[in-house]
This record gives structure tokens, C-alpha cells and sequence, in this order.
């Protein structure tokens, strides 16, 4: 009896070996249950991400391109890495369980960055993926052929269709903390794998944590980021209590600030990337500027063509560069302007364009770092804040998250494509330099200077064109001091009778002639047509300025300019006699002088009218007429009493021509009776 009750105690402390056992051996199946389902789940999820970008995207191709750029978004990296991952993942069953599961652990920490690059991508994006889902449903053609495509590929999809299969990378990335948490729950304690596992679960959390954050980030950015075209009264149609409450809150926290009331908050990191950014965006709009300007002035150079003129210099150099310069302007400058406009001003449109949302989250940062401001006093000095409030601070800790994230690397691409554009642009122009250099090369063999040295060439063009220029001066004195003939409007029908009294009343010297039609905007100014006579009474107005003179018309007196009259040289009754007869045209309404008795019977003369100018009928009150041509005046005003217009017959047509296209010759008479007019 001693004996067993000494071997009794021993019994039962060896008795819970095999429970211990037993609980280490369901440990370490339900541990090989996770890994085996982390692994399977992988293979699963890999081949449907596949079967998406092959099978299903590429035969969506009744939508649009930019829609399957939204709604897969980036799958393609997230196949690249989760291959890998899975390559990964299958090396690791070839060792114990125990080493299986810490590489695991490892595989996951290798992997963290990666997956949050990717994933955080696709996740921004899937909220707007769902948008476009949305519009597809309303269209029932459209939604049906979508869903027999992804029926065909992916039975198990169901009527869900598209949202189905969107929304497994989400699903996915948020599995692995869960997953990890299963294997770390059956490793024991004081395995090795435990502490690696138990820092990938960790990590891949914080995948997750700053995956939504950056998230609610873009969404906050996309919200900002949007420019509107608002007119002012959609503006005003926006304010309300709410707004104004809020401006008005903003200004009187900037105002305490300007007048150091309270303090500002300061962020060095951020005013450097500001800076950066405003530099930047300067540069854009400077060179989008000098472009503009550049192509403005091609455009110009390029109607300038010289090949078109007719140069009365046949053959040799002359006839060369005609040829040279078309073969330019119809080939090698319009391939160069076409490749200028597309490989250096649309890339910079769409930089300076790019730098609208940036600049648009700056702005918006500042009010929101105003309402923060306001926050922070408030939970400083009370101690909580409403729902409202709270929800400000956290936009204003998103938008400046994300901008001092991704200023930088926004900088730093903006610089780069910058920097393309301008050795694009230099690019350009050298290529163009060489085109025109080879095109000029066989001219250039033909020119009498061609094998003569640079310097020497010169030398010589400069010599040439110092006496050139010497020659041009001295034309230019001898052209100025031989003065042209005077030169006169016709007279307007009828204003014979006008010259007459305003020679009895002003010496002929006083007389000037309108060259252009004259309409009055003062209450002193005249309205005068062409070709009127009036009498020059001073040659200043009451202000004393030179450009305005008082004039006499015979009838009225007023202002008008002086830039359009000339002196008008009266000529005597016999002066215009010769000119008749010698074909001189006669410019003057007077009426023909009275021939005298010869002694030699003469064919005597009378006045006739004809059309100095050509004129083309613009509607069915008025008359075409040719140069030259003979016309009949019936009224010589029209019938608002207008003499600048005069009823005339053509042919035995009638219509209304201008007054001043029309003038008196002489002309003989035929022989016989003639009545006196």
C-alpha cells in the first residue's frame, strides 16, 4: 500500500503530458491549416486577378479606354508583385513547419512596401470605379453585354457582375493581417517564428491603416482639386449663412494674426515645398509664354514669301534663293512648326495645366489651416470640440499630409518635364538648322562666293552693303528734291457754281480740296464728302490745336480735320481749254468756256460727262459703270437731297452711281445748229 501511495503522486504529475501533447499537435495542424489556406487563397486570388486583365478587360472593348483604365486601375502591378509573392510563399514549403512559418513572417515584411504602393493606388481608385459601375446599369443593353463577358469567364461572379471582381483586391489586402493573425495564434510562444509573425501581422496593419488614410486623403484632394468655371451669379447663388459664417471666421483669425494677436502656425517643411512649387509654376507659364510668342512670330515669318514675288532678275543667285526659300516654306518650315506644336507646346499646355490642382489644394490648405487654428484654440481652452469642428481639423491634417507626401515627387516631375520640353525644343531647332543647311547645299555650290572664307564673306557683305547704302542715300536726296505735280479730287456734279462764289469771296490761295470723306462728331465739325471745295479760314481752332481748321464751304462753316485736305490749284477757262484739247483729263465742273469766232471754221466743243472710276452695282437701286464710259446725269443728288450720290442713265438703264467716280471732258460737237444752253 506504502508503494502505491508513493507511486501515486508521480502518476499524476506525468498524467497532462499527453493533453500537452495533444494541444501542441491541434496547434500545429490548425497552423498548417493557415498556412496551407494563406498559400490556396493566394493561387485563387492570382488567378482571378489574371483572368481580369486578360480575358475580361480585353473584351470590353465596347467601353470606352478610359473607363478600363479607371475601372482595373492598376492590375498589372498588383499581378508583378503578388507573383512574386506567391513564388515566394511556395519556396517556403519545402522546409519544417516551424522555419515554413517565420519565412512566411519575412516574406511578408519583404513585401510591405510593395503592397502599399500598389494597393493604395487601386483603393483611391475604386470609389470611382463604382461611379462608372453605376452608369452602366442605367444603360440595360450596355449592362447585359457586360455581364454575359463576365459570366463566361467567371460563372461564380453572379448578377453582382463588375463589383464582384473589383472588389477583390480590397478584399485581399485586408485578409493578410487576419490571415497572419491565424498562423501567429497557433505558433507557440517561444518559437522563433513567433516574434517574425507577430511584427509582419503588425506591419501589414499598418498597410491597412495607411492605406485607408491615404484614401480619405485623395478623397479629400479630389474634392479640392476640382477647378469650376463659375459665372457670378452661380457664385452668389452658393453664398449662404454657412459660408459667410465661415469666411467671416477665417478673416477675423488671419486679422488676430496680422496683428500678432495669436500666434501662426509654422511649418519650414511645407513653406520650402510652397516655395519649390511657386518656382516652378513660373517657370511653366514664362516658357509657355515665350513659346506662344515664338510661334506667333513663325507665323508671321511664315507669310512672308519671298518665292511668290515676281524678281526681275532672271537667273543666278537671284533665281536660287526663290527656289531655296520655297523649298523652306513649303516643306521644312511647316514640318518643324507641325512638330513644334506637338512635341513642345501641347506637352507644356498640359504641364500648366496639371498645375491647376496642385495650386487649387495650396489655396485650400491655407483656409483650412485657418479653421485648424480656430480648433486648436478651442480644445486648448474647452477642451472638446463639436463633430463639425473636429471634422475641419481632420481635412486640414489630410490636405497638409498630402501635400508635403507629394509636392516633392509633383516638384520633381514638373522640373523633369520641363526639362524634356526645352531639350525637346533646342532639339528642334538644331534639327531644323541642319535641314535647311542640306537643302541649301547644292544652292550654296552654285553662288560665284561659295569656296571664299567665312571672315572674307563678311567682309565682302559688309563692304557691298556700305556702298549700297551710299547709293540708297543719294537716290533718296535727289528723289526729294524733284517734288511731284500737284495732284486733285474731282470736283463733285454741280459744284462748279460752289468754286465760283468762293473765288469772288477768298483768293485762290485759300482754296483746299477734301481727299477723303469727312464725317463730323463735334457739334462745330462738318460732314463733307470727297472732292469738295471749301475755303480755309484759320488754320487752328479755338484751342489752338493745328490739327483742326475752320473752313468755309460757301454755305456752312465748322471744323474739320487737316489731314484731309489739300491745296486746291485753280486753273483758267483757257488753261483748261489746252488740257482738253491736248487729252489732258479735266478734274473741274466749270462750265465750258465760249468758243470764239475763228477764222478757220472749227468743230466746236461741249462738256461730257463719263465715269472716271469703275463702279459695281451693290443692290437694284444703283448702276454699274466701267472707266471711260459715258453717262447721262438726271439728278445730280439723290432723292434725300445727298449730293453724293447722282441719278445717272447708261444705255438706257438707270441708277444711282457716286458723285465723285464722275467728270466733265470736252468733247466735239457735231456740225450744224446747236442750241445755246
Amino acid at each position: 500500500m506504502a508503494d502505491f501511495g508513493a507511486d501515486e503522486p508521480s502518476c499524476t504529475s506525468e498524467s497532462p503530458e499527453p493533453e500537452e501533447r495533444a494541444s501542441e499537435d491541434r496547434s500545429l495542424l490548425h497552423q498548417r491549416l493557415a498556412i496551407r489556406e494563406l498559400i490556396d487563397t493566394e493561387v485563387s486570388y492570382l488567378h482571378m486577378l489574371r483572368l481580369c486583365a486578360s480575358d475580361i478587360r480585353g473584351r470590353l472593348q465596347q467601353l470606352p479606354p478610359g473607363d478600363l483604365d479607371v475601372l482595373f486601375s492598376n492590375i498589372d502591378d498588383i499581378i508583378q508583385v503578388s507573383g512574386r509573392f506567391l513564388q515566394g510563399l511556395q519556396e517556403t514549403a519545402c522546409h519544417g513547419e516551424e522555419e515554413q512559418a517565420r519565412l512566411i513572417g519575412n516574406l511578408f515584411l519583404e513585401f510591405q512596401e510593395e503592397f502599399e504602393q500598389v494597393y493604395k493606388i487601386y483603393c483611391a481608385n475604386y470609389d470611382q470605379a463604382l461611379l462608372l459601375v453605376k452608369a452602366y446599369q442605367k444603360d440595360p443593353e450596355l449592362q447585359k453585354s457586360i455581364q454575359g463577358i463576365i459570366e463566361a469567364a467567371v460563372p461564380q461572379a453572379g448578377p453582382s457582375g463588375l463589383s464582384f471582381l473589383l472588389v477583390i483586391p480590397l478584399q485581399r489586402i485586408t485578409k493578410f493581417p487576419l490571415l497572419l493573425q491565424k498562423i501567429l495564434e497557433n505558433t507557440p510562444m517561444d518559437a522563433s517564428a513567433h516574434p517574425v509573425l507577430q511584427r509582419a501581422t503588425s506591419a501589414l496593419q499598418d498597410v491597412n491603416s495607411s492605406i485607408n488614410e491615404y484614401k480619405m486623403r485623395k478623397e479629400v484632394a479630389l474634392k479640392y482639386t476640382k477647378v469650376e468655371q463659375l459665372s457670378l451669379r452661380e457664385r452668389l447663388a452658393r453664398i449662404n449663412t454657412h459660408t459667410l459664417s465661415k469666411k467671416t471666421t477665417r478673416l477675423s483669425q488671419l486679422l488676430k494674426q496680422e496683428a500678432g494677436l495669436v500666434p501662426r502656425t509654422e511649418d519650414k517643411e511645407f513653406d520650402d515645398l510652397e516655395e519649390r512649387f511657386q518656382w516652378v509654376s513660373l517657370c511653366v507659364t514664362e516658357l509657355k509664354s515665350n513659346v506662344a510668342a515664338y510661334m506667333d512670330n513663325l507665323e508671321a515669318f511664315l507669310c512672308f514669301r519671298p518665292h511668290e514675288w515676281i524678281v526681275d532678275i532672271p537667273g543666278g543667285p537671284a533665281e536660287q534663293y526663290c527656289s531655296l526659300a520655297k523649298d523652306l516654306h513649303l516643306e521644312a518650315l511647316l514640318q518643324f512648326k507641325q512638330r513644334l506644336k506637338g512635341l513642345v507646346w501641347e506637352p507644356l499646355c498640359s504641364l500648366a495645366r496639371a498645375l491647376a490642382g496642385p495650386r487649387n489644394l495650396i489655396k485650400k490648405r491655407l483656409d483650412k489651416l485657418l479653421d485648424f487654428e480656430r480648433v486648436e484654440e478651442k480644445l486648448l481652452d474647452v477642451g472638446s470640440v463639436t463633430y463639425e469642428e473636429q471634422a475641419a481639423r481632420h481635412t486640414y491634417q489630410a490636405l497638409n499630409s498630402l501635400l508635403v507626401a507629394e509636392l516633392p515627387r509633383f516638384n520633381q516631375l514638373v522640373t523633369q518635364w520641363l526639362g524634356q520640353i526645352l531639350r525637346t525644343f533646342v532639339v528642334l531647332q538644331k534639327e531644323l538648322a541642319e535641314e535647311a543647311l542640306r537643302r541649301a547645299e547644292s544652292s550654296v555650290a552654285l553662288l560665284p562666293h561659295h569656296h571664299i572664307p567665312e571672315p572674307d564673306f563678311q567682309k565682302l557683305l559688309e563692304h557691298t552693303l556700305d556702298q549700297n547704302s551710299g547709293q540708297l542715300r543719294s537716290f533718296q536726296e535727289n528723289f526729294e528734291k524733284v517734288l511731284p505735280p500737284p495732284t486733285t479730287q474731282p470736283l463733285l456734279p454741280g459744284s462748279e457754281y460752289q468754286l465760283q462764289a468762293l473765288l469772288t469771296r477768298y483768293a485762290p490761295g485759300k482754296l483746299y480740296q477734301v481727299t477723303s470723306n469727312i464725317s463730323g462728331t463735334a457739334t462745330l465739325d462738318l460732314t463733307l464728302p470727297r472732292g469738295q471745295i471749301v475755303a480755309v479760314l484759320q488754320n487752328k481752332d479755338t484751342k489752338g490745336n493745328n490739327s483742326r481748321w475752320l473752313v468755309d464751304t460757301g454755305g456752312h462753316r465748322g471744323y474739320v480735320p487737316a489731314g484731309k485736305l489739300q491745296p486746291y490749284h485753280h486753273t483758267l477757262p483757257r488753261e483748261r481749254e489746252l488740257r482738253g484739247q491736248t487729252g489732258v483729263h479735266e478734274d473741274y465742273w466749270l462750265p465750258p468756256p465760249e468758243p470764239t469766232q475763228p477764222s478757220v471754221p472749227t468743230v466746236p466743243t461741249t462738256a461730257q460727262v463719263v465715269a472716271v472710276y469703275p463702279f459695281v452695282a451693290r443692290s437694284t437701286h444703283e448702276l454699274s459703270l466701267q472707266a471711260g464710259q459715258p453717262v447721262t446725269i438726271l439728278e445730280a443728288q439723290d432723292k434725300k437731297g445727298n449730293p453724293e450720290w447722282s441719278l445717272v442713265e447708261v444705255n438706257g438703264h438707270r441708277g444711282y452711281v457716286p458723285s465723285n467716280f464722275l467728270a466733265r471732258t470736252p468733247s466735239p460737237t457735231p456740225w450744224g445748229w446747236s442750241l445755246s444752253s
